[in-house]
């Protein structure tokens, strides 16, 4: 992966993009790739990916076997434990 270094960058966008790393949970690089993707259009791209896959996996059916325990009591045993 290339290395970016930015020289000079202003206090208040310095402050403004830490902070909003922040609350994205997420560090000040990793913020920043995410602001590039948006302003050069790339977000679109990857969104549109994201929805085909969910639709993808929407459309997957399972047959599920006769007997086979729901979900629910599965997840209910394990707290039980």
């Amino acid at each position: 992966m290339t290395l970016l270094q930015v020289r000079s960058c202003p206090d208040d966008v310095y402050e403004s993009l830490s902070r909003l790393a922040r609350a994205e949970h997420r560090s000040i690089a990793q913020q920043t790739v995410v602001l590039l993707r948006r302003a050069l259009g790339m977000e679109s791209a990857r969104r549109e990916r994201r929805r085909a896959l969910l639709l993808e996996l929407a459309s997957i059916h399972v047959d599920i076997p006769a007997g086979f325990p729901e979900p629910e009591m599965l997840v209910r045993e394990d707290r039980d434990r």
